[in-house]
Parts: C-alpha cells; structure tokens; sequence
C-alpha cells in the first residue's frame, strides 16, 4: 500500500497524524501517511518516536519496501512495544537532525554545481557529507571551491521542488548528474529539485527553503579515489 510522503511536499513538518495500515514481516510499520524520510540517495532514514495511546514506540530507521520507493516502513527498536494495522498515531522526527540534513543535502547540491562532473557516489550526514565526482587528472583547491559554495549561499537563493514526467526526464538525460544511483522511474513522475539560478536536478531528499540557511560551510578534504575518482568532503563549519 503507498505511503502518502508528506515530506516531500514539505520538509519542515515536525510531526503528522497518521494510521497503521500494514505491519511487514520484518517488523516494519507502515502507515497511511509520514514524514519520516526513508533511507535513499545516500540520506539516512529518520529517526523519532510514534506515539499511540499514551505509549511511545521509538523508530531507528524508515525504510522503502518497494523499488518504486512508494510505500515505507518504519523500523522500530527491538523489544518495543507493538501496534496493530487500524491503531492511530502521532509520528515525531527528530528534528534538530533532520534539519541538520536538510542544510547538508541542500549544500551538496551546491556543490555538485561548483563542480560540473558525472557525481558517482555520495552521503549526507548531520554535520559531514561527501561527493564522489568522476574527475580525470584535476588539481582541486579545497578553499576555491569553499569559497564559491560560500558565494551561492550568501546568495539565499530559494529552493524549490516540482514534478515532471518520466517522459520529460528521459529527454533531458543532462538533468541527471548521478552516475551510481538514477532518479526512480516507473511512478509516471520524477521530483525535481531548483536552486534558484544556480542548480536543478532529480532528487526524492530533504532541503531547506532557501540557501542562506546552509550557514558556513567548508570543504575539509579532498581525496583521490582511484584512477578519475575525486572524493570531496564538506562539512558544516
């Protein structure tokens, strides 16, 4: 059964009301509607407690069941308590690293404009995040490349999401920068993320409104990862 994702619509909802509508072999709880972010494009799945008649079930991780990433389940800690498919609860994020994300992912994306190469692996983490680029023989200067993200975030540029249609996708294969993970396809639709003036991409991740909400940033370490590979750390300074 799908799971309406509120989150990607709007990534500042703290909590949501909701219903269990499935419980999956594995001990997954999935409900009719969330905004926890399940693990995808190297973001980890949220963490936060569902709430349900007074008794609080912590959850480690939300995750997709689905390769069309349309229904998630929300993995709670061993020995909690238990839900039954019908009960209501209120779902809780853990905010304050959420958001952290959120600034990161977003800062990523800033990133991957700086630098215009085929992105073959990345993670987004609370305070670190990488990108691995496919850059053949490049001497790349941590603080240059500081500086310009700096330059787009003190921009406040808005960031904003809308959908298009797989069709339109697939005649703009330069929208996709991602080597090792494509956009999922299949729904009929694909979530594109704008950076107002600066980068438009596919991306199912959580961002924040505007750039200036990134804060500083700086890139801390740039490794070479075999022959082309380029590793760039970043981190929230």
């Amino acid at each position: 059964m799908s799971t309406d994702c509120l989150f990607r619509e709007d990534s500042y909802l703290k909590d949501c009301e909701a219903r269990v509508v499935a419980l999956t072999d594995q001990g997954g709880i999935v409900l009719d509607r969330t905004i926890f972010y399940a693990t995808s494009g190297g973001q980890a799945g949220d963490t936060g407690p569902l709430t349900a008649g007074g008794v609080r079930i912590p959850i480690e991780t939300a995750i997709y069941t689905d390769a069309a990433k349309s229904e998630i389940a929300h993995v709670p800690a061993a020995g909690s308590p238990g839900l039954n498919v019908g009960d209501t609860v209120t779902a809780a994020i853990d905010w304050d690293k959420r958001y952290a994300r959120m600034r990161m992912h977003t800062a990523l994306h800033l990133l991957s404009a700086v630098l215009p190469y085929a992105v073959t692996g990345g993670s987004v983490g609370d305070s670190e995040s990488r990108l691995d680029f496919d850059i053949p023989e490049a001497g790349l200067d941590k603080d240059a490349v500081t500086a310009k993200v700096a330059e787009m975030i003190a921009s406040n540029a808005a960031v904003s999401s809308r959908w298009i249609t797989d069709a339109e996708l697939e005649a703009n294969p330069g929208l996709v920068k991602t080597m090792s993970v494509k956009p999922p396809m299949g729904t009929g639709r694909v979530r594109l993320i704008e950076i107002a003036g600066l980068d438009l991409q596919p991306c199912g991740g959580t961002h924040v409104r505007a750039t200036g909400e990134i804060g500083a940033v700086r890139v801390t370490q740039i490794e070479k990862k075999g022959k082309q590979n380029r590793r760039v750390r970043l981190a929230l300074a």
